[in-house]
C-alpha cells in the first residue's frame, strides 16, 4: 500500500531532481555563469517550486560540486580551480574511453538517423558562430555518445563532469567562439561505425586533449544573466 508519506516523499523527491535539471541544464548552457550567486527567492518564483526543495537541491549540487554553499551567505555557481579544470578533464578522458568503449557497430547502424540529424544540427550550429549555441551542440554530442553505451553508472559520471566542464570552458576558454571540432566528431563517427574501437578510443583521447589545450586561466567575459531569465524554457 502506498501511504501518504510516500508519496509526499516521491514527489519531493521529484521536485528536487527537476530543480537541480534546471540549474544545471541553465549552468550546462552558460546562461548562469561561474560565480554568479543563486538567490533562493529567485529560484522559487523562476521554476514555481517549494523552498525547501531548493535548498535540498542546491545542497546536492554542492556535493557535486556544481554550487558552493557558504554558511550565512548563501548559494553560488561553483568556480573551478585550474588544477580542479585539469583533473576534471583526466577524468573525462577515463569515463569517455569506456564509453566508446560501450558503443558497438551494431548501435551506432541503430541509431544512425539520430546521428545524423546531430551531425546536421552541430554543422549549422558552427555556421551560426554563436558561442552558446556551439558549445551546446558540441556538448550535445558527447551526451548522445554516453546515452548509446548504456552504461546508467557511467553516465551519472558523466553528467556531473559535463556540468563542471561547461563552468571550466565558460572560465578558462581561449576563444570566444570555439575552434570547430565537427571534423573530431566526424572521425570519432566513422570508427565507431567502422567497429574500429582501438581507433575510436585514441580520437577521442586526442579530442579531449584537444579541449584541453584551448583552456588559459582568464575569467568569462559574457554579461550574466538575470537567475528568472537563465531558468526559463
Amino acid at each position: 500500500m502506498v501511504t501518504s508519506r510516500s508519496k509526499a516523499s516521491t514527489h519531493k523527491q521529484q521536485e528536487v531532481q527537476r530543480i537541480m535539471g534546471s540549474l544545471s541544464k541553465a549552468i550546462a548552457q552558460h546562461k548562469l555563469k561561474p560565480g554568479q550567486r543563486l538567490v533562493e527567492a529567485q529560484i522559487v518564483a523562476a521554476l514555481d517550486a517549494n523552498r525547501n526543495h531548493v535548498q535540498t537541491a542546491l545542497q546536492r549540487l554542492a556535493l557535486q560540486h556544481i554550487v558552493t554553499i557558504e554558511p550565512n551567505r548563501g548559494a553560488w555557481v561553483s568556480q573551478p580551480s585550474e588544477e580542479e579544470a585539469r583533473e576534471v578533464f583526466a577524468a573525462r578522458r577515463v569515463i569517455e574511453r569506456g564509453i566508446v568503449e560501450g558503443i558497438s557497430p551494431q548501435i551506432i547502424e541503430d541509431r544512425w538517423s539520430e546521428i545524423e540529424a546531430h551531425m546536421v544540427a552541430e554543422r549549422e550550429a558552427i555556421n551560426t558562430n554563436d558561442r552558446r549555441a556551439i558549445i551546446s551542440a558540441l556538448t550535445k554530442f558527447h551526451r548522445m555518445l554516453a546515452d548509446m553505451c548504456g552504461n546508467q553508472i557511467l553516465i551519472e559520471m558523466f553528467d556531473n563532469l559535463m556540468v563542471r566542464s561547461s563552468l571550466i570552458v565558460a572560465l578558462y576558454q581561449r576563444n570566444d567562439v570555439p575552434s570547430c571540432q565537427h571534423d573530431e566528431h566526424q572521425s570519432l563517427i566513422d570508427a565507431l561505425k567502422c567497429g574500429d574501437a582501438q581507433q575510436a578510443t585514441s580520437v577521442m583521447i586526442a579530442h579531449l586533449d584537444h579541449l584541453e589545450a584551448e583552456l588559459v586561466l582568464s575569467s568569462s567575459k559574457d554579461q550574466e544573466l538575470e537567475l528568472n531569465e537563465a531558468l526559463r524554457g
